[in-house]
This record gives C-alpha cells, structure tokens and sequence, in this order.
C-alpha cells in the first residue's frame, strides 16, 4: 500500500534527514551523502526506499546520480491526515455534547 509505503519511508530519521536537504534543491547523491556519517551505498539505499515511496526521483547526468523531491508523494499522508482530524473532531464534538448533556 502506499500510504503504508510512505509512512514506512517517513518513520527513519536519516531519510527525513535526506528529505529536508533536498527541501533547498535537488542534489546529487554525493552531495547528499556528505555531511552523513554513513558510505554512499547506505545513502543510496536510502533514497531507493523514498523513491519506492514515492517521495523522491532520481535520474542520471552524465557520471552523477541526481535526487530530488517529488512533493506529489506526500498527497496521500496529508489527506489521509485530514481524512483522519475530521473523523477525530467528530467524535470529540459528541462527546463534548453528549458531556454537556449529562451536566445539566
């Protein structure tokens, strides 16, 4: 499932790491790796799991491997997040209701 796929991806500290130096740009996966204390291999591995999920794409200039975001891939989190506060806000206003209800 992708949501699943997505959050999986989100859950690993490094790969919300990777997300965020990609937030100013797209980058090659050396210049990713960089400021990381892990090879390149861990780093690529990294990005194969976001791009799996959809959050990143990659391709290929030259010698380089290039990364950048794929803000469509977070579609699915945040309206499975609105989908999810409207249902919870729901069920707090009945019981809100029903609490004033049995104050009086």
């Amino acid at each position: 499932m992708q949501l699943d796929d997505t959050f999986a991806a989100l859950a690993d500290p490094t790969r919300r790491r990777l997300l965020a130096q990609l937030e100013k740009g797209a980058k090659t996966l050396s210049e990713l790796a960089a400021p990381l204390p892990m090879s390149l291999m861990a780093v690529q591995k990294h990005v194969q799991t976001l791009e799996a999920a959809g959050l990143v794409e990659t391709w290929k200039e030259g010698r380089s491997r290039h990364v950048r975001l794929r803000p469509a891939g977070l579609v699915p989190v945040t309206e499975w997040i609105a989908e999810s506060r409207a249902r919870w806000n729901a069920a707090f206003d009945r019981l809100a209701k029903v609490l004033e209800e049995d104050d009086t």
